[in-house]
C-alpha cells in the first residue's frame, strides 16, 4: 500500500513495528466518557485489531493491530465516540486532528473527590474547545488540589485547583481541627488565636484540607473559584523537570488565554529546523528566557487584583 505516514499520524493513527499494521489513538479530553463507548472500543479492537487495547498515560486508548486499508471503516465505526467526546473534527467519518498537542488530562475532580476544588473534567473540555486541532507540542492536565494526582508537574501548563476557604468564627468551637491538620497535610498557614482560627494568606497554598476538617462546617470554599498554573514541566531526553509556578489565584479565562498566547509564542519563535517542527516549548523559553515568554504570555490578559504572578522564574 501506498501510505502517507505523516498524513496517518496527523489523522489519529500510529505507524507500527508490524508492516501494514497501524494503531488508532482515541483521545478522551478531561479523561472523563460514558461507559457505552467501550463497546465501540472493544468491537474495533476484536473485529479489526489483534484484541487489545493499551490505556495510555495521557488518558486516551490505543487499538493495535488494525489493518492499514482498514482505516476508512474504523472512521466510520468510531464517529459516535468522536460525536459524544466533542472531539474536535473537521469532517465527520474521516477520524480527526491529533498531532503535536497532547490529550488534555485531568483528574477526576470535585464530583467525586472530596479534595478536589472544581470540576477538572469541565475545565479540560474547555482547553480542548480552545487549542485543537494544533500541531505544536503542548501537553496540559488539570488537578483538583495540590495533592496533584495527575501529574500537572510534569506537564508544559499544570493547572491546580485553589479555593480561599471562608471562614466563620460563629460556627468555630475551637478544636484546632484544622490547624493540626494544616501543619502536618500542608503549610502551617492556621493558628489559633484568642479562640479563634487565623489564616496567614501568604502561606496558605488555597487547598481546602481546612474545609474537609472542621466537624462544624466553620470552614467553606469561596465561591469564586482560583487556580495556580504552573508551567514548563517536561520529561524527555534532555534535562527533565518540574513545572515551577507561574501565577496564583488566577481565574479560568485568563489561564486560556495565556496558553492560546503561548501557541502565538511558540510561532514566533520555534526553531524552523526541529524535527517535525515538535520543538518542546521548554526548550524555546530556555533560548528566549523567561522575561521574553511572560511579555507574550500575559499579553491582553485581564488580571483580577488577587492574581500573583512569579518575577522571575529559574529551573
Amino acid at each position: 500500500m501506498d501510505i502517507n505516514t505523516k498524513a496517518l499520524k496527523k489523522n489519529a493513527y500510529r505507524v507500527t513495528k508490524e508492516r501494514g499494521k497501524t494503531a488508532l489513538r482515541v483521545r478522551v479530553p478531561g479523561g472523563h466518557m460514558k461507559a457505552k463507548y467501550f463497546e465501540i472500543i472493544q468491537k474495533i479492537a476484536d473485529e479489526y485489531g489483534n484484541g487489545t487495547v493499551h490505556i495510555t498515560i495521557r488518558q486516551g486508548f490505543e487499538i493495535p493491530g488494525i489493518d492499514m486499508k482498514n482505516i476508512p471503516k474504523i472512521n466510520e465505526l468510531i464517529q459516535p465516540v468522536i460525536e459524544g467526546l466533542e472531539i474536535n473534527q473537521v469532517d465527520a467519518n474521516t477520524g480527526y486532528p491529533a498531532s503535536g498537542t497532547r490529550n488534555v488530562s485531568a483528574c477526576i475532580g470535585n464530583n467525586v473527590c472530596p479534595f478536589a476544588n472544581y470540576n477538572t473534567a469541565a475545565f479540560a473540555k474547555k482547553m480542548e474547545k480552545a487549542i485543537f486541532p494544533n500541531d505544536r507540542h503542548v501537553k496540559i492536565a488539570f488537578t483538583g488540589c495540590p495533592n496533584d494526582c495527575i501529574k500537572a508537574r510534569m506537564q508544559d501548563f499544570g493547572v491546580i485547583g485553589m479555593t480561599e476557604p471562608q471562614y466563620d468564627s460563629y460556627r468555630c468551637i475551637g478544636c484546632q481541627a484544622c490547624v493540626k491538620n494544616c501543619k502536618k497535610r500542608a503549610t502551617g498557614a492556621l493558628t489559633f488565636e484568642n479562640f479563634k482560627i487565623v489564616r496567614d494568606h501568604d502561606k496558605c497554598i488555597g487547598c481546602g484540607e481546612c474545609v474537609g476538617k472542621c466537624p462544624t462546617g466553620a470552614w467553606t470554599r469561596s465561591d469564586e473559584k482560583y487556580f495556580k498554573l504552573v508551567i514548563m514541566g517536561r520529561t524527555g531526553k534532555q534535562d527533565p523537570r518540574l513545572a515551577q509556578d507561574f501565577a496564583k489565584w488566577i481565574d479560568e479565562e485568563s489561564i486560556i488565554k495565556i496558553v492560546l498566547n503561548t501557541y502565538d509564542f511558540i510561532e514566533e519563535f520555534i526553531d524552523k529546523d526541529a524535527p517535525l517542527g515538535k520543538e518542546h516549548i521548554g526548550y524555546i523559553i530556555d533560548r528566549t528566557g523567561y522575561q521574553e515568554y511572560k511579555k507574550w504570555a500575559l499579553k491582553d490578559v485581564k488580571l483580577g487584583d488577587k492574581v500573583e504572578i512569579k518575577d522571575k522564574i529559574n529551573w
